[in-house]
């Protein structure tokens, strides 16, 4: 599979260190959160990392920028002081603020999903990954992969992906950049 094989090469490259933290960015559908699975599966070191999924914090189909200063500012800028850090979910079916999450410093950190890999997010990672895929094939296997709940959202949400990728530059920002094999998923 695309995703184990390309993310076996990435775990290779880490040091399994606490200090450790590998943003994941790239279009709906490019195969992220895959990727993030894969990765944290096969992470080599003494500390598994923690996997926080962008998904998770989004507070609505309008937060992706609101989540990506969440990121910043409650959980990789704390983290890198070394001060308590965390993230705080959102309920999608109440549409309100869920519970806190914190992280534990002494682990790694891995991060997946849309807005991760902003200018300030980027410089507070030790490893920077951009994934991409064909627009037709990522849109199928987003809205395949949500069962219908994201259809009415999908050109809104990538007006606003657009318009965080013209601002940031996330993919100028990566260390590698990996295309989904659109034949293998």
């Amino acid at each position: 599979m695309w995703a184990r094989e390309r993310a076996r090469e990435v775990a290779a490259t880490l040091r399994g260190e606490a200090s450790e933290v590998v943003l994941i960015d790239g279009p709906s559908g490019a195969g992220k959160s895959t990727f993030a699975t894969e990765l944290h599966a096969g992470w080599r070191g003494p500390a598994r990392p923690v996997l926080v999924r962008m998904d998770d914090i989004y507070p609505g189909w309008n937060g992706l920028d609101e989540a990506s200063r969440h990121l910043h500012d409650d959980l990789l800028e704390p983290r890198s002081r070394g001060e308590a850090a965390g993230w705080r979910r959102h309920d999608w079916v109440r549409n309100a603020p869920a519970e806190w999450h914190p992280v534990d410093r002494r682990r790694p950190l891995i991060v997946e999903g849309c807005g991760t890999l902003s200018a300030s997010n980027a410089r507070l990672a030790t490893l920077r990954i951009w994934l991409d895929a064909d627009d037709a094939r990522r849109k199928e296997r987003a809205l395949e992969r949500d069962g219908g709940a994201f259809d009415a959202h999908w050109e809104m949400w990538d007006r606003q992906f657009q318009a965080f990728v013209e601002r940031e530059r996330p993919r100028d920002l990566a260390d590698i950049v990996l295309a989904m094999d659109p034949v293998s998923g």
